[in-house]
């Protein structure tokens, strides 16, 4: 009988779930959905763009914007499928090979999106802590070198979870409390014992994030004492300027990212719509407040969309 069970739930899907209790006005909840997907996938291709096109931008702070940004991306296309199809057309169900692809996809992008911001925070400790090697310590080979380490780091530590969620019995209800697949989430509907997935999961965070986020920490801690070492306040100001908008994605990606891995592992008793607020500020916060931060407090990229855009009128009224 309990194999006819497992064979049964192995066959069948998850059901994803939107915000909990608002079935009936899920139409008019994708409207801003919406508008943030928009916004996110504009913003994050402007800022490529524009890095690309403007020979101006090509300092290696605005090369590892442009792959924050690409992260970004990501981020935003590997999770609006489910989303919109949930609000949009009330479709709930996604396969099993599906939903794992999903998850493989969105914590790859979420350890990359760490490592991004990493590399950003050692950029910004060259540039000010020792502004003379600063050309010659992040010199073009360097950087893709340091973002191909990053990158194939993330999808190696990423890449057994799929087969590790795959080898379970699901004879549980399998519907999940988010709008997407999560690894902590979705092996908690297995009836196989979760052991190995959660000390895994717990070693991957603390190896990948956890150690991003204290380098984080450690290189604002030299910044600081550089800048206060500096005698003038204009300068000192100046300095500190530069790492507004960085420490903005910082606090939005790590303050959101800690929040639901707590509340995962430890919130059992927690409002299903506070898990529901918590993955959306998650995922769809940092990709629409990065580009938005990045292109206002950086005079440069503001400088650098404005002549890109009045191209782009110049070249439509020449059409």
């Amino acid at each position: 009988m309990s194999a006819v069970n497992d064979t049964k739930f192995n066959s069948a899907v998850f059901l994803l779930t939107g915000i909990p209790g608002q079935e009936e006005v899920h139409f008019w909840i994708s409207i801003p959905f919406c508008l943030m997907y928009v916004i996110s996938i504009v913003g994050n291709s402007v800022i490529l763009f524009v890095i690309k096109t403007d020979s101006k931008l090509h300092d290696p702070m605005y090369i590892f914007l442009s792959m924050l940004a690409i992260t970004d991306l990501g981020i935003s296309i590997s999770t609006m499928p489910t989303i919109l199809g949930i609000y949009l057309f009330k479709s709930r169900e996604i396969s099993f090979e599906a939903c794992f692809a999903q998850l493989f996809f969105i914590h790859s992008l979420q350890l990359i999106e760490s490592s991004m911001l990493l590399l950003m925070a050692f950029d910004r400790f060259v540039a000010i802590c020792n502004p003379l090697r600063y050309s010659s310590i992040l010199t073009l080979p360097r950087i893709a070198n340091m973002g191909l380490v990053f990158v194939l780091r993330s999808l190696a530590v990423i890449f057994p979870l799929p087969f590790l969620l795959k080898r379970f019995q699901y004879c549980r209800v399998n519907v999940l409390s988010h709008s997407y697949c999560l690894h902590q989430e979705v092996m908690k509907m297995a009836c196989s014992d979760i052991t190995v997935n959660s000390i895994y999961g717990l070693i991957i965070t603390l190896l990948t994030v956890g150690l991003d986020s204290l380098f984080i920490f450690l290189s604002y801690v030299m910044i600081l004492k550089t800048v206060l070492n500096i005698a003038s306040n204009a300068e000192c100001l100046r300095a500190l300027n530069t790492c507004v908008s960085h420490l903005c994605a910082v606090l939005l990606f790590y303050s959101a990212e800690i929040s639901l891995a707590v509340l995962h592992r430890f919130g059992k008793g927690s409002s299903p719509l506070l898990q529901t607020v918590l993955g959306y500020n998650s995922l769809l916060v940092p990709p629409l407040i990065n580009p938005i931060v990045y292109s206002l407090k950086s005079r440069h990229l503001r400088a650098g969309i404005i002549r890109a855009f009045f191209k782009f009128i110049n070249l439509l009224q020449s059409c």
